[in-house]
């Protein structure tokens, strides 16, 4: 290893620049940017491939921190390799609209591949990203021109392995051997409360090798050759097999007095901040970097764009010699899509009696044709969900092409690792379960939605209409649970079309992530409404089903398997009914005044809404004074018409509750 004297130094002033900023703010984690200090500098110095004046660079290696609250650790890094992150960022840490969050976030920092914190998703985003990173390579590289070549690499940290997100993604990432991926387990004994040995004693190496890693130890993680070795040798494998390292390191090194104890994971050791800048040979200038090591990652970040500039000339000549190939990545990487998506949908017949989880296995497969870069996964349950997309493949060691992903009973892997191919940034990804299991990857959902990623998924067997199965699987209170996270499109269409507009709707969206919720029991084509409406209805969250002919007397609301009832229920009632679909409660409120004033007129107060699940997000439509027939309560274990009727989701009770919302007799 060439320059160990330069980077060891960076190591010590990459430690001062984490303990100014955590001291000047009294807030933030001093272990890791200490502890891990010469990992940073062999893999910023020496490892990692990417291109510090262009951070979206598409072959870039994408460096993951899972131990998000270490955010000082990467922030130092970036900084000092080059990144568009200024020494006035680091200062401002933790502070207002800084560059420089408490915990690292994706499209607010240059150079941060995803929204880490929440122990534990790094290292499904990353797994994510090589099996993007693997598509990538098999769908556009060819004989004469690689353009795809990049690697992974994560470090992660006891807490982040302890949690069970990591041990599921990492578990497929073994099966599915991606020898693209390095996770770098930063192994210090410590976790925040106390000492790791007081919630665990497995042997973590063995475990990974069960995962089917190459594993390896690092006894002194401090030791620059040792690291650079280990880097070296996970970069050359080609055996098949991702590679975990396992890296002993001293929590907190270089402030002796709380290093290597649970009291320096935090900012515990901020107090002692002059007298470890002065045991670790800093200056006494605040946030210092030596004119040496400026010069050293000066000619690092030269040499860097050097090394893009070949690929350039590898990648114009790629573009020239596959053009259809170069016009489909580029609308992968600036997140187009055909923009006649809903011609190559093929109409239902009138008389379609199916399930929208049946109807979305021919809108998805429709979609697939017309729309390459839409690839879809399952948690085991492909025969259920109905998202299989046929004909073309399952991803996997034989099989870098399919464009199914298997993801087996790991619903949380499956939401960090569809995040991370929407990370990656090329591919249009989505996972399915059933909508009960959503709250199994609550925590990578609410980060896709944080984060604004252009993923969606599709949960399907939504309400108490699953019926025998009982109510462990029964969602009375998964879909408003849903709609409650901010920036996540949640859609429950009515019938076919409507399901239609819905798959569409999630791969137009741009700015973050949709959820897809679809029946188990089948559901009537409801051509009383016009196919176009129906469709592009879905688009605007809400539209006018039934229109009223001469005085409007009463508004019902419905999503899903309950429009058909409200419309049926609408028919009993009278001519001065009408009758909305609000499939997407989100898309509604974001229209324009006007547009939701056509549909829902503020000034009309006879309303009333019907879901077959809980109630109180119907409100803001409703009011106070308005009816919601809903479900407050568990569901029953019986057919499912038999629980909708014994729940009171049924044509009877609308219309009896119809008389509550102001309906005259």
């Amino acid at each position: 290893m060439q320059n160990q004297e330069i980077l060891q130094q960076a190591a010590e002033q990459a430690r001062g620049l984490a303990i100014d900023a955590i001291h000047a703010c009294s807030s933030g984690h001093l272990g890791l940017p200490l502890g891990a200090a010469e990992v940073g500098a062999v893999l910023f110095g020496q490892d990692l491939q990417m291109d510090p004046s262009d951070a979206e660079w598409i072959n870039r290696d994408r460096f993951v921190l899972s131990a998000g609250h270490g955010s000082m650790f990467l922030y130092g890094w970036l900084h000092l390799a080059g990144f568009d992150l200024p020494l006035e960022e680091v200062k401002n840490f933790r502070q207002l609209h800084s560059k420089t969050p408490g915990h690292p976030e994706f499209g607010e920092t240059p150079g941060v591949e995803c929204t880490s914190g929440p122990l534990g998703q790094g290292v499904g985003n990353a797994v994510g990203m090589a099996i993007a990173g693997k598509m990538a390579a098999a769908h556009f590289n060819t004989p004469e021109h690689e353009i795809f070549n990049h690697q992974v690499v994560c470090l992660a940290g006891d807490g982040c392995l302890q949690e069970g997100v990591a041990s599921e993604a990492a578990s497929l990432g073994g099966h599915l051997g991606l020898d693209n991926f390095t996770l770098i387990y930063d192994s210090n004994d410590v976790t925040l409360d106390a000492m790791a040995d007081a919630s665990q004693s497995e042997s973590v190496l063995d475990r990974f090798a069960a995962y089917g890693f190459e594993v390896e130890r690092v006894e002194e993680g401090h030791d620059l050759q040792a690291l650079s070795d280990a880097l070296v040798r996970a970069r050359a494998n080609t055996n098949g097999k991702p590679t975990f390292i396992e890296v002993k390191t001293l929590i907190g090194k270089g402030i002796p007095e709380v290093a290597g104890t649970a009291a320096g994971h935090g900012e515990g050791g901020a107090k002692f901040a002059e007298s470890a800048r002065q045991g670790l040979g800093l200056p006494e200038e605040f946030f210092y970097v030596s004119d040496e090591v400026r010069a050293y990652f000066d000619a690092r970040k030269a040499e860097l764009k050097g090394k893009r500039q070949q690929w350039d000339a590898t990648f114009s000549a790629w573009q020239s010699a596959n053009p259809e190939k170069a016009i489909l990545l580029q609308g992968g990487l600036t997140r187009e899509v055909p923009s006649d998506l809903m011609d190559q949908v093929q109409v239902f017949a009138e008389d379609a009696k199916v399930a929208t989880r049946a109807a979305g296995s021919q809108v998805i497969n429709d979609l697939a044709k017309a729309f390459p870069l839409l690839v879809s996964g399952s948690a085991d349950l492909h025969g259920s969900t109905k998202n299989y997309l046929k004909e073309m493949g399952d991803f996997s060691r034989a099989d870098r092409s399919g464009r199914n992903l298997l993801f087996g009973i790991r619903e949380h892997a499956m939401g960090a690792i569809v995040n991370g191919i929407g990370y990656h940034g090329i591919f249009r990804p989505s996972g399915a379960t059933f909508a009960v299991f959503a709250d199994y990857m609550r925590g990578s959902v609410r980060l896709s939605a944080l984060a604004g990623l252009p993923i969606f998924h599709i949960w399907t067997h939504d309400s108490v209409g699953v019926g025998e199965d009982g109510p462990t699987h029964q969602p009375v209170e998964t879909t408003s649970g849903l709609r409650v996270i901010p920036n996540l499109d949640i859609i429950r269409p009515a019938d076919p079309e409507e399901t239609a507009g819905a798959f569409v709707a999630a791969l137009q969206r741009t700015d973050g992530p949709t959820g897809l919720i679809l029946t188990r029991q089948n559901v009537p084509n409801l051509n009383s409404i016009p196919v176009a409406e129906r469709r592009n209805g879905v688009l605007k969250g809400g539209y006018v089903a039934r229109k009223e002919e001469g005085e409007l007397e009463l508004i019902i609301l419905a999503s899903g398997s309950e429009l058909s009832l409200a419309l049926e229920a609408a028919d009993k009632l009278g001519q001065g009914v009408r009758v909305i679909s609000m499939p997407c409660m989100e898309r509604f409120d974001r229209q324009d005044s006007d547009y939701r004033e056509s549909v829902l007129p503020k000034s009309f107060r006879s309303r009333l809404a019907v879901e077959a699940g809980v109630s109180d997000l119907w409100r803001k439509y409703v009011g106070l004074d308005g009816v919601v027939v809903g479900i407050d309560r568990f569901g029953i274990s019986a057919p499912g018409d038999t629980v909708m009727s014994e729940l009171g989701i049924s044509v009877d009770n609308v219309v009896k509750q119809a008389a509550l919302a102001g309906l005259s007799s």
